[in-house]
């Protein structure tokens, strides 16, 4: 998955000679878009960082009750100025195409803001202004160590503003949501008394810098306690989108011209499929595993008992908690060796992917995520985090991540995360030529498309045919057609913790543990889980077609270089795009 602050918005060159769109390096639209920006920017400074824009980095945003109000006037007054000032029917087919990308964007955050209250119902957002815009700066940032170390000071001067920002506007926040808070407060607290100084170094501003962590520590303590003591008491249990609000909000999270019931019917289509084809492979390695052992009756039963004890045994193949990184770098180099000799793509040159562990104030419900280089500074360093075990888990625990995470699915993973997926895509999404599309990515052309390439990669021979990795690649998709099925369940239905817990377990091969917390995202993340299906499933599709159209003519390279010289657009304009690139 990719970090979720860099995606609040949507919000150096390589030697890759890509094919891309004809688009005027400024037309009146992309004009308008950056005047946008600016404005937005000066609103909202920390996007402005996320997003590679350096000239609000010592700043930070105002969320008080009068600063949102002021950003959410300006994201209307943008949308009358957009159609007041530019004519659609005048641009080019690209450039009507980013002004509907625009248009939707600017419609979706009003919706948002306004239909589901995030700043009054959501106290994880706080956090990422309280900690990630910080480490952004320390650990992304190109300019000079000094000017860094001196932003992140001004910044972290603001941060008993953003506490008491939130201690106004948190109202009655779900259990669930406020339970994350305070367990990343904990690590934003950790952060600043000992894990920057790791990122800064030796400095001369060192001691000013360890002066205004002491400050930010004590402060983030006092809000804990106030987290705790007195939001806690005044939390709800009514996490629930509903049915009318979640078919509006995926409508938008999508742009894909789908309906929620649509997604629904389709996702439980596939899960029945891919169950099938899992216990086929199953099938196909019970004698290695149970050799003495006959195999079980082959009714619907039998079947899911082949399926779960075959994952079960594999699973077994992992390494040490300690070596979890470590394990995939190690696995990124014969990756990109195959994806350069069975000529999948051509890869970045020079690759700017750190793989690293994940900083602890960052973790909580996700194994690892793609923090790629900014758009607006596509030069600057990627980074692929992943979360070994915290030391305070119990043995089961940790063995249970280690179960999920075997040698197997770990490759899968790093398919996913890096190579070809989210670091690979985002780089040649970040240097299309319109200004706008690298700056508005829809997630579900990036989610997509890094599910896709994990069963794209095996089907072009990665592996050699490994039955195992095979297994663990349907079983991780499994897992993401199980998302959308949950995300539509849990908040326009009535399912229960109970009945997700069995779906994800009994149904998808998850473990216990690695259910609970997708439970836990589930609440907090409505209609984001849909993504991955739904971009996987638009990506196959048009791949199939363009295949069937140009028969022969069909080069994969060709194709995925296509695919991802457009920028991260919203699905249901890629086909037009692509096929235009490839004719």
């Amino acid at each position: 998955m990719l970090n979720s602050f860099k995606t609040l918005l949507l919000a150096g060159a390589t030697c890759l000679a890509l094919v891309v769109p004809s688009i005027a390096a400024e037309s009146s639209l992309e004009t308008f878009f950056r005047r946008y920006l600016d404005e937005r920017f000066a609103l909202h400074p920390t996007e402005a960082t996320a997003l590679g824009d350096r000239r609000f980095d010592g700043q930070m945003d105002d969320l008080s009750p009068a600063g949102l109000a002021k950003s959410l006037a300006h994201l209307k007054e943008s949308r009358k100025r957009l159609h007041k000032e530019i004519y659609r029917a005048k641009l080019s087919p690209d450039e009507q195409i980013n002004f509907d990308i625009f248009n939707h964007e600017l419609e979706a955050a009003i919706w948002v803001r306004e239909q589901t209250q995030p700043f009054a119902t959501n106290p994880r957002a706080y956090n990422e202004y309280i900690s990630d815009t910080v480490f952004l700066l320390l650990t992304q940032s190109r300019a000079p160590k000094e000017t860094n170390i001196a932003n992140a000071i001004a910044r972290m001067k603001r941060i008993p503003e953003v506490v008491a920002a939130a201690k106004a506007n948190l109202k009655n926040p779900p259990r669930a949501v406020l339970e994350t808070a305070i367990k990343q407060n904990k690590g934003s607290i950790g952060f600043y008394e000992s894990d920057i100084f790791e990122f800064v170094g030796e400095s001369p501003q060192l001691p000013a810098l360890k002066a205004e962590a002491a400050r930010v520590v004590l402060v983030l303590k006092e809000y804990r306690a106030w987290l705790e003591k007195d939001l806690m008491p005044r939390v709800t249990d009514d996490w629930r989108l509903g049915k009318r609000k979640f078919a509006k909000k995926l409508e938008y999270t999508l742009n894909a011209g789908l309906s929620a019931d649509e997604v629904l019917r389709d996702a439980e289509n596939e899960f029945t499929r891919v169950r099938n084809d899992m216990y086929v492979v199953a099938r196909q390695l019970w004698h290695r595993y149970f050799p003495t052992t006959p195999l079980p009756v082959e009714d619907a039963a039998g079947k899911r008992e082949i399926t779960a004890k075959v994952i079960a045994a594999v699973s077994k193949e992992h390494g040490k908690p300690e070596e979890l990184v470590r394990d995939a770098r190690a696995q990124v180099d014969e990756i990109k060796k195959f994806i350069r000799e069975k000529n999948i793509l051509r890869l970045p040159d020079p690759d700017r992917c750190a793989i690293i562990e994940m900083p602890e104030f960052q973790r909580g419900n996700s194994l690892a995520y793609l923090n790629g280089a900014p758009p607006l500074d596509p030069d600057a360093p990627s980074f692929y985090a992943i979360s070994p075990p915290a030391k305070d888990w119990t043995p089961q625990r940790t063995q249970s991540l280690l179960e999920e995470y075997n040698q197997h699915m770990l490759q899968i993973l790093t398919i996913h995360e890096a190579y070809p997926g989210h670091y690979v895509q985002l780089e040649y999404s970040s240097r299309t030529p319109s200004f706008l599309r690298r700056v508005l990515q829809s997630g579900v052309m990036i989610e997509g498309w890094a599910v896709y390439t994990e069963q794209m990669m095996l089907d072009q021979g990665y592996g050699e045919g490994n039955l195992q990795l095979r297994l663990n690649q349907l079983k991780f998709y499994l897992r993401a057609v199980c998302n959308a099925i949950l995300d539509h369940k849990l908040h326009a239905g009535n399912m229960t913790d109970e009945e997700a817990i069995s779906l994800m377990v009994d149904g998808a091969f998850q473990s216990k543990e690695e259910a609970t917390l997708k439970l836990v995202r589930a609440k907090q993340t409505s209609t984001q889980l849909s993504t991955y299906f739904v971009g996987r499933m638009a990506h196959v599709r048009m791949r199939e077609k363009l295949q069937r159209e140009l028969g022969d003519k069909f080069s994969l390279a060709r194709y995925h270089e296509a695919v991802l010289s457009q920028g991260s657009v919203p699905m249901k304009y890629l086909p037009e795009l692509v096929e235009r690139a490839l004719r």
